[in-house]
């Protein structure tokens, strides 16, 4: 049996009552807020292992809601929403969103995200090392090795190439990393990350030139693989 929690966020009865039958009948376990600040002291009393999370609350704006959630809470957090504006979608992955999904949303989907975001949150949270090709990062000792040989970084490039390692394959948007390393205040300094992913990109890029492991999405960030 599936024992994971999830944690519904949404002010619309029949949204809760549809998410409840779907989530429990593929034996998860359902807990329910019917606005943000609810939400906030359920995660707080029960930390879930999931939080599937609407916008549009009749408290506050789903995007506060996310803010306050990522001060401490680490887990899974899915937006599902109406709204599926560029702007929106964009904004929610800044503040930490782990997915997003508009509504009406395809039941398939949903768990299939479920599942994906349970799995790899999961695979963190028991991971010691993480490795890609010729990289090698011990989570234990902070040691970081390429072809073998130790490579030492700065306590600032080890943050933050273990933040876009830890979510290996996903696009981090420049807000969300600025945000995560240097906090809230330098989230308009993307010259902090082009110097910091440049160094990167010398130490452990065979050739810095034409990089594998350190991937710019144009525009939005960068990607580790």
């Amino acid at each position: 049996m599936n024992k994971s929690e999830i944690l519904i966020i949404d002010d619309e009865p029949q949204i809760r009552k549809l998410l409840k039958i779907i989530l429990e009948s593929n034996d998860y376990k359902v807990i329910q807020a019917a606005d943000g600040m609810e939400g906030l002291h359920l995660a707080a009393n029960h930390s879930p292992g999931l939080i599937i999370l609407d916008l549009g609350l009749p408290d506050r704006s789903g995007h506060e809601i996310l803010q306050d959630l990522r001060n401490w809470y680490e887990k899974p957090v899915i937006i599902l929403s109406v709204l599926d504006s560029e702007e929106d979608i964009v904004k929610a992955l800044d503040n930490g969103a782990t997915d997003y999904l508009t509504k009406p949303f395809r039941t398939g989907e949903l768990l299939a995200r479920i599942r994906s975001s349970l799995r790899l949150n999961q695979n963190i949270e028991l991971q010691q090392k993480i490795c890609a090709d010729d990289l090698e990062i011990d989570l234990t000792t902070r040691n970081v090795y390429k072809d073998r040989e130790m490579v030492k970084l700065t306590s600032t490039e080890y943050n933050l190439l273990t933040l876009l390692a830890k979510n290996q394959g996903r696009v981090l948007t420049h807000q969300y990393l600025l945000k995560s390393i240097w906090g809230p205040g330098a989230q308009t300094e993307t010259q902090y990350l082009r110097v910091f992913i440049a160094q990167l990109r010398k130490k452990l890029e065979k050739n810095p030139n034409l990089p594998k492991h350190f991937i710019t999405e144009s525009g939005v960030g960068y990607r580790f693989l």
